[in-house]
């Protein structure tokens, strides 16, 4: 692999080559077993959601609120900018450094994170809408089977490179290799906050979600 990959596929991370190449269908079941991870945990919260019941016992509601300090504060607001920045580089120079999708879309997912951590709840709900995570997760899911039936529809096999390869070393380059791992990252960045999103939800009181 390391002396065939950057010439048959113009990457420079072999590992990249291995996950969404060679042995592409293998991460595809990869991937999707995050996918009915993340459906099963919602479809497991969502249950008694919007149901007029009376306050749970175990509601946290004697649960003492602290205040944000100020340090938490700006140091959260810095910090949102430079991990988003960083993770969106995991993610697109999969092909040629270490990292990818799996790697940068976990940075991607825990970064709205700090949306909560340096503002509050109602803030960090509106930053990351239930909606338009479960839309995207579906999206990066979706868009590699398609990528794969490319390869069939042009006469080839499944997940079968029908790109231009491109120079090894640019960022335009690895053929659907760097296609694959960007709606890895997308579907990996999504199903990671929309986790989160449900966690927090679960640690919310009725009057807290009214506020």
């Amino acid at each position: 692999i390391n002396s065939l990959a950057p010439y048959q596929r113009r990457v420079t991370n072999a590992v990249a080559a291995v996950n969404f190449d060679y042995r592409g269908l293998d991460t595809l079941g990869e991937e999707f077993i995050l996918l009915a991870s993340v459906c099963g945990l919602v479809l497991l919260l969502r249950g008694d959601r919007g149901e007029k019941a009376a306050t749970p016992i175990d509601a946290p509601r004697d649960r003492k609120v602290v205040p944000r300090s100020e340090a938490i504060h700006w140091l959260g607001y810095g910090l949102i900018g430079l991990v988003n920045l960083f993770g969106f580089y995991v993610v697109l120079h999969g092909h040629l450094t270490p990292g990818g999708g799996f790697q940068g879309g976990a940075i991607l997912g825990t970064a709205s994170l700090l949306v909560y951590l340096a503002v509050n709840y109602r803030a960090y709900c509106k930053t990351a809408p239930k909606t338009l995570l479960e839309i995207a997760e579906s999206v990066g899911a979706g868009a590699y089977i398609l990528i794969g039936l490319g390869g069939i529809i042009t006469g080839g096999a499944f997940l079968q490179n029908f790109l231009p390869l491109g120079q090894r070393g640019a960022l335009f380059s690895g053929g659907t290799i760097m296609a694959v791992n960007c709606a890895v990252g997308l579907e990996v960045a999504a199903g990671f906050a929309l986790l989160f999103r449900e966690f927090l939800e679960e640690t919310r009181t009725p009057r807290e979600k009214e506020e």
